[in-house]
């Protein structure tokens, strides 16, 4: 396809230093990104100040700083900005968690939900966070993909895509299986706090 192509292109002219080319590159990501960011604060407390459109922004400032990075496809880039908008929004909880400690959060069990980009429960992020770190640990392969699915909003073929230009080249039926244990590890350590 040549919008991913062009995706592609124009993160190798940015990671090469044409600064220009984050500019062309954000009108061909935007709409996806944001739709990303939206679908992550539905699951947030309704007064959340933070909106789509901010938490984006906030993304690529801190995307601005990683220029020099190894960029290999659009599935790659979406999956780091997944993960810089997970971290930003576990800050704001941080923040927000320490601001107020009377105890009116409400945690909803894992084990309520499917870990899925469609249908996120109202899942502590600080907690996950905490759990994903230890996850990542003994499993770094399997949180990436954590990361990519369920942060990301990839689907199983573009997270095999993301992997294609890694050494550690995996299938799609690899992938599945990673993510099926994922669920069940996460679910597991979730429901025993």
């Amino acid at each position: 396809m040549i919008l991913r192509e062009n995706i592609t292109g124009l993160l190798h002219e940015w990671s090469e230093g044409d600064d220009a080319a984050l500019e062309r590159l954000t009108p061909l990501v935007y709409d996806e990104l944001r739709r990303l960011a939206a679908s992550y604060l539905k699951t947030e407390r309704a007064d959340h100040t933070l909106q789509a459109t901010a938490l984006v922004h906030e993304a690529y400032l801190d995307v601005r700083e990683m220029r020099q990075y190894s960029w290999q496809n659009r599935a790659h880039f979406v999956g780091v900005m997944a993960n810089l908008m997970r971290r930003i929004l576990v800050d704001y909880a941080r923040r927000h968690n320490a601001e107020k400690r009377s105890g009116d959060n409400v945690k909803v069990p894992l084990s309520q939900a499917e870990l899925s980009v469609s249908v996120k429960p109202n899942v502590d992020l600080v907690e996950l966070d905490q759990v994903l770190e230890r996850f990542s640990v003994e499993h770094p392969r399997r949180a990436k993909i954590v990361e990519l699915k369920f942060f990301g909003g990839l689907t199983i073929d573009e997270i095999a895509e993301v992997f294609s230009q890694d050494t550690d080249k995996i299938t799609t039926a690899t992938i599945e299986r990673d993510w099926r244990f994922a669920r069940a590890w996460l679910h597991s350590e979730m429901t025993s706090v």
